[in-house]
């Protein structure tokens, strides 16, 4: 079966964010604090999440929220709490280190969305890891199959989707520049990138095929394969890929490192920095919804 990774963006929904979220930062909550019955769970998602980033993390599914043509089931509790620890230390306090406190408050997805099954499309034979809608919901999959053993597995299911849609949320809020479009113009291709393998991909200068899909994909694939992985798999990766492929994927990354410094003053490398040594702290994490 061939995974990939799907990512639903509802443009309508763009000019919306970035106007509405890139220039205040919200004030209080955007969603109902009406008297509704809360499990020990939700007053620790209220507390951390409404509360703390103006996120509301769904861990039960709703059918006006899914695609009903996927055979879905619920994340189940245990490892929801799980994941949302995760998220909260991998991902949204990796940011408050790198770009002050008040960064991820404004430019956040408002929802984060637990699906506990895989997505799987039968028919051609794919699953999908994650989906994002327009830079306001992003749904993870695959929630019951959990390892925390694995912080390879939980950057592949999870965290690199994650690192992904973020980098849109900024690049539709301050574009990059459009000479990283014109490094690989010929050469992508939206539904040929599927056929082609991952060797094939780095020597024509891509991180990954899905980057080959199109420019926008390429960029921010650069940004989360680069901030999920070690600097020794960089180092292999562009050994892998030969000298004309590393060096349009160093070119690429150039301008990567210089849009995030010149338009978010965040340092690429030590956000990677405190991503691996927030990795090595999960195993230490308390799971339990008393902190």
């Amino acid at each position: 079966m061939k995974t990939i990774v799907s990512y639903s963006l509802l443009l309508f929904f763009l000019s919306f964010f970035s106007t509405g979220c890139s220039e205040d930062k919200p004030e209080g909550t955007i969603f109902d604090p009406s008297d509704i019955k809360r499990n020990q769970f939700d007053l620790w998602l209220l507390d951390h999440y409404v509360n703390n980033y103006n996120i509301d993390l769904k861990y039960r599914i709703e059918d006006m929220e899914i695609d009903q043509s996927y055979n879905l089931v619920p994340a189940t509790m245990d490892n929801s709490i799980k994941l949302a620890k995760l998220i909260k230390h991998l991902w949204l306090e990796s940011y408050d280190e790198i770009a002050g406190i008040d960064f991820m408050r404004t430019y956040v997805p408002k929802v984060i969305h637990l699906i506990g099954s895989p997505a799987i499309n039968a028919e051609q034979q794919t699953e999908v890891l994650g989906t994002a809608e327009g830079g306001l919901m992003v749904t993870l999959y695959k929630v019951n199959e959990l390892n925390l053993n694995s912080i390879d597995s939980l950057n592949y299911y999870y965290f690199k989707t994650m690192h992904h849609e973020f980098a849109h949320i900024l690049h539709q809020t301050k574009n990059y520049p459009k000479d990283f479009d014109k490094i690989s113009t010929s050469d992508y291709s939206p539904s040929g990138w599927m056929n082609r393998k991952e060797e094939e991909a780095l020597q024509m200068g891509f991180v990954s095929p899905y980057a080959s899909s199109e420019p926008q994909e390429d960029f921010v694939e650069v940004i989360a394969i680069y901030l999920t992985h070690s600097n020794a798999y960089w180092e292999e990766l562009l050994e892998k890929a030969g000298t004309e492929g590393s060096t349009i994927i160093q070119k690429k990354f150039t301008i990567v490192r210089n849009w995030l410094r010149t338009s978010w003053n965040i340092d690429i490398d030590k956000l990677r920095s405190t991503v691996e040594r927030r990795s090595k702290e999960i195993q230490n994490l308390d799971y339990s919804l008393d902190q």
